[in-house]
C-alpha cells in the first residue's frame, strides 16, 4: 500500500483521510460481495451460445505470435496463447480470463471510491452501478481486449490520484509500466495518457511536471511500447488504415447527442445520476482536491472521441472512476436525514432494474427464449454501432452462432473431394471469423488450416496452395468466384440467427486459377 507521510500530509493537506482498518472492512466485505456476484453472473452464461467471431481471431493470432497484427497490439494473442497452453482450447478456460477481469474491476472501482473518501455506502454503490452496467457485462462475456482495457486505466488514475495527493513521485515508474502494458492491449490507452496529462494542467496540478520521475515514466512506458511500435512502422501504420477503413465503410457515424445517449444506455439509464454525480463531484467538491485532473481527463478524452468518430463504446474505460467518484458523491447527498430513504431505495432500484438488462449483456437465455424476452423489453437493438443490418439478435449474440455447424458443411464438401485432390485443396475463407471457425473446430474435422484475405491472415500468406483446387466460402465469395476459369456453387450453410453476412454463406469449388494463387493472392486482401 502507498504510503503519505505525517510532513507530506501536512504539506498537501490532503483533503481525505484512509479508513483503518477496521472501519474499512464493511465497505471492503461488501465489495468483494458484489464482486462475487459478478462472477456468479457471467459464469451463468459462459457456454450458453458459442465462440464470438474475434474469439476464434485472437485464438489463430495465438498460433501467430509477433510483436503486432494490423488490427490489434501483441497482447491479446498472447493470452490467447498462454490461456491454451495453461488451461486447453475451451470455451470456458478462454472466457475465465475477461470473467476474471470483470470481477477484478467491479472490487477495484470499489476500492477506488474509499480511495476518493468514500465509506461503505459509496463503495458498494460503485461496485453494483458498474456489476449492472449492460456494456461491461456484454465485453466480460467473451475474450477480447475490451474486457481487460478499464483496469489498465483505473490503475493509472488510481497511482496518478495518490502520487498528485502525496505519495512518492517514484510510483510514476509504476504508472508508465502499467501504461505500457495497456498500450500493447489496446492503442487508445493514448488517449487516456494524452488526457490524464491535459487533465494534470488544467487543474492546476503543474508541479508533477517539475519532477523528473514523470518523465521517466514516458520512457519506461514507450520501452514496453517500443516492440508494437516498431511492428507498426515496419508494416506501414496498418492499424491506422483499420480504423479508417472501419470508419469510411462498417462504422456507423454518430453526432454528440447519439454518442452520449450510447453512453446512458451502455452503463444504464438508473445508473445516470451516479456517474453524472462523479463528474460533478470531481469539480466541485472540495475533497476532490488532488483528483480533480480526472474530471478534465474525462472530459478530454469525450471530445477527442467525438472528434475523431471514435465509436462511442471507447469512452467506457473512463467510467470506472466516475462511478467511484459518483458513489463517493450520492454517500454525501443522502447523509441528511430527509434523504436517508435513498440509501435503500436507490440500490433497490438498481439492483431491480439491473436484473432486468442482464440477459441483454450476458448470454443467460436461450436464442428462442431471448427473442421472446426482447420482444417483451426491447433493449437489444437500441446501440447500433455498424452498418451491417440489424440480425434477429444482437450483434454479440448473432456472432456467437453457427460456427460449429459452418466449418461441418465445408468439412463436408472437402471430404467429397477426390483423395488425392485433397492434400493441394485449400479452403480460403472470406473473413477472419470463417477462417478462424475452420482453424478451431477444423482439425477433428479433418480440415487444413485455413486462409483468408482479411486483416492478419492475409499476412499469413497462402501457406504455399498452388490454387488448382479451392474450396472458396463466406464474405465475397462470389465475386471471388470469377478468378477461376472453373468455379460451381456446391453448399449454401444457412443461419437465422447469425449477421446478415454469415445467414447464407456461399460455398464454391474452384479449380484452374487465372493466375497462380501467389499471384492473385492481393485481390483477396480486406483491411478492415
Amino acid at each position: 500500500m502507498l504510503e503519505v507521510t505525517a510532513s507530506e500530509a501536512a504539506v498537501r493537506q490532503l483533503p481525505y483521510a484512509v479508513p483503518d482498518r477496521a472501519a474499512a472492512r464493511p465497505g471492503t466485505l461488501a465489495v468483494i460481495g458484489i464482486a462475487a456476484a459478478k462472477l456468479a453472473v457471467q459464469l451463468a452464461g459462459v457456454a450458453r451460445y458459442g465462440f464470438f467471431r474475434d474469439e476464434l481471431y485472437y485464438m489463430a493470432c495465438g498460433r501467430h505470435l509477433a510483436w503486432g497484427y494490423v488490427d490489434q497490439p501483441p497482447l491479446i494473442a498472447f493470452v490467447a496463447w498462454l490461456s491454451s497452453h495453461l488451461l486447453g482450447p475451451s470455451i470456458v478456460a478462454l472466457r475465465l480470463w475477461p470473467i476474471c477481469a470483470g470481477a477484478l474491476l467491479v472490487f477495484a472501482t470499489g476500492m477506488f471510491a474509499r480511495e476518493l473518501g468514500g465509506g461503505a455506502f459509496a463503495q458498494a454503490l460503485a461496485s453494483l452501478s458498474l456489476l449492472f452496467a449492460p456494456a461491461f457485462l456484454a465485453f466480460d462475456s467473451f475474450f477480447s481486449m475490451n474486457a481487460f482495457e478499464p483496469l489498465f486505466w483505473l490503475a493509472c488514475a488510481w497511482i496518478a490520484v495518490r502520487i498528485v495527493r502525496g505519495a512518492s513521485p517514484k510510483w510514476w515508474l509504476a504508472f508508465g509500466l502499467v501504461a505500457g502494458i495497456g498500450l500493447e492491449n489496446k492503442h487508445t490507452m493514448l488517449v487516456f495518457g494524452f488526457a490524464v496529462v491535459v487533465g494534470l494542467l488544467l487543474s492546476g496540478e503543474h508541479r508533477v511536471f517539475r519532477s523528473k520521475w514523470i518523465w521517466l515514466a514516458a520512457l519506461v512506458a514507450l520501452a514496453v511500447f517500443l516492440p508494437n511500435l516498431i511492428w507498426e512502422v515496419r508494416h506501414g501504420w496498418p492499424q491506422i488504415a483499420v480504423v479508417r477503413n472501419a470508419q469510411r465503410f462498417k462504422n456507423v457515424r454518430i453526432g454528440p447527442l447519439r454518442f452520449l445517449a450510447d453512453e446512458v444506455l451502455f452503463l444504464h439509464p438508473v445508473v445516470l445520476p451516479v456517474w453524472l454525480g462523479g463528474l460533478a463531484w470531481y469539480f466541485r467538491a472540495p475533497a476532490a482536491r488532488g483528483a480533480r485532473f480526472l474530471g478534465w481527463a474525462y472530459i478530454v478524452v469525450l471530445a477527442l472521441f467525438l472528434a475523431l468518430d471514435g465509436k462511442s463504446y471507447y469512452l467506457l474505460p473512463a467510467y470506472p472512476m466516475l462511478l467511484a467518484a459518483g458513489g463517493v458523491a450520492f454517500e454525501a447527498f443522502v447523509a441528511g436525514p430527509r434523504r436517508r430513504w435513498l440509501r435503500v431505495a436507490f440500490p433497490a432500484v438498481l439492483v431491480a432494474a439491473g436484473l432486468m438488462t442482464i440477459p441483454f449483456g450476458v448470454p443467460v437465455l436461450s436464442i428462442e427464449g431471448f427473442l421472446r424476452y426482447s420482444q417483451a423489453f426491447p433493449y437489444a437493438h437500441a446501440v447500433k454501432i455498424e452498418r451491417d443490418a440489424t440480425a434477429p439478435v444482437p450483434q454479440l449474440y448473432a456472432d456467437m452462432t453457427g460456427w460449429p455447424q459452418m466449418a461441418a458443411g465445408v468439412a463436408k464438401v472437402y471430404r467429397a473431394l477426390p483423395p488425392s485432390e485433397r492434400p493441394d485443396c485449400a479452403i480460403l475463407a472470406g473473413n477472419y471469423g470463417e477462417a478462424g471457425a475452420i482453424d478451431y473446430y477444423g482439425p477433428a474435422l479433418g480440415l487444413p488450416a485455413a486462409i483468408s484475405g482479411h486483416n492478419s491472415y492475409f499476412d499469413w500468406g497462402t501457406r504455399g496452395y498452388s490454387g488448382s483446387c479451392v474450396i472458396l466460402f463466406g464474405e465475397r465469395a462470389a465475386a471471388h468466384s470469377s478468378l477461376f476459369a472453373e468455379s460451381r456453387l456446391v453448399a449454401v450453410l444457412k443461419n437465422p440467427y447469425a449477421m446478415p453476412s454469415e445467414q447464407n454463406v456461399a460455398v464454391y469449388l474452384c479449380r484452374k486459377p487465372r493466375a497462380p494463387l501467389s499471384a492473385l493472392w492481393p485481390r483477396f486482401k480486406m483491411i478492415i
